[in-house]
């Protein structure tokens, strides 16, 4: 079995920006030369996730509201009344969706549906740069 470690940075806006990052991570497949396998996609950090979506206006413009919904900015969040960053909404967001995202690799592609891609999302208050893991475990050729 082989492991195979790739990196990439994004630079977000935050308040839920939400980032098709497909296309870096079938690179990393790609690049990887794993055939049979998993694709882990990680990000280090408290206040974003990795999901999957249909990335397109409407479906993205109802994730964030399900989010405003679900974990509503202008509530009162212990988190900010100790360190005073104002998000405290963020941590619980990330927290609900994960830091991480399992996709199968079969003959060296992802197994992602067809309306299916891998989205970040940064749940933070401000821009940020922002490092995603992929680590690719499997048999290579």
């Amino acid at each position: 079995m082989t492991v195979i470690t790739a990196t990439f940075e994004l630079a977000t806006q935050g308040n839920a920006h939400i980032v098709d990052i497909t296309g870096h991570v079938v690179q990393a497949v790609q690049h990887s030369g794993i055939r049979q396998g998993l694709a882990c996609i990680f990000t280090p950090s408290s206040t974003s996730g990795i999901t999957t979506l249909e990335y397109e206006s409407g479906a993205v413009a109802d994730l964030q509201r399900a989010f405003e919904e679900l974990v509503p900015q202008d509530r009162e969040y212990r988190h900010n009344l100790r360190w005073g960053d104002g998000n405290g909404h963020s941590h619980v967001r990330a927290a609900l969706l994960g830091a991480s995202f399992t996709v199968p690799v079969v003959d060296g592609r992802l197994t992602l549906g067809t309306w299916q891609q891998i989205v970040f999302v940064d749940f933070d208050v401000r821009p940020r740069r922002r490092r995603i893991i992929v680590q690719v475990v499997g048999e290579q050729g």
